[in-house]
């Protein structure tokens, strides 16, 4: 396991209590460098969605755990927030809260000359994803597709 990987889950098991006695869940930890600096981030959702309020208390209480364990060698930033309305679809259970909606799709290459498409999340496996689009399914194989996200309707 990387370092990287080893500090999401660590980071994970120490935020699973504090998600569950602030009544929210996890959607989804990342241990990320953005130009010259380290960023760990929690995101979580409830219900409804989460506010700020519900972001302070689980950063407050994660901050003084993640100090306690001291585990991640490198200075970094903590961020706790919502996973957002166009939310990145990473985990089978994100895919799984989604069937039924609508998500944007981008691949590595073009496929039939296009890089970008839209449709209803249908199904997924461990090597596909199936969207609806026009009417006609459309299979993505998962290694294809550099990001799945939930699609904005404005």
């Amino acid at each position: 396991m990387s370092k990287k990987e080893t500090y999401e889950t660590r980071t994970e098991k120490l935020l699973q209590p504090i998600a569950e006695a602030n009544h929210v869940e996890i959607y989804d930890v990342e241990y990320v460098k953005e130009g010259n600096e380290w960023f760990l981030r929690a995101y979580i959702d409830k219900e409804g969605g989460v506010d700020i309020n519900d972001c302070v208390a689980v950063s407050r209480v994660l901050s003084d755990k993640l100090d306690e364990e001291d585990f991640i060698d490198e200075a970094y930033t903590l961020e706790v927030s919502s996973p957002g309305l166009g939310r990145t679809l990473k985990k089978d259970k994100h895919l799984e809260k989604s069937l039924g909606e609508e998500v944007e799709i981008k691949t590595y290459k073009p496929i039939e000359k296009c890089k970008e498409f839209a449709g209803i999340l249908k199904a997924y496996d461990a090597d596909s994803i199936t969207i609806e689009t026009d009417g006609k399914e459309k299979v993505f194989t998962r290694a294809d597709i550099a990001l799945i996200r939930l699609a904005l309707d404005f």
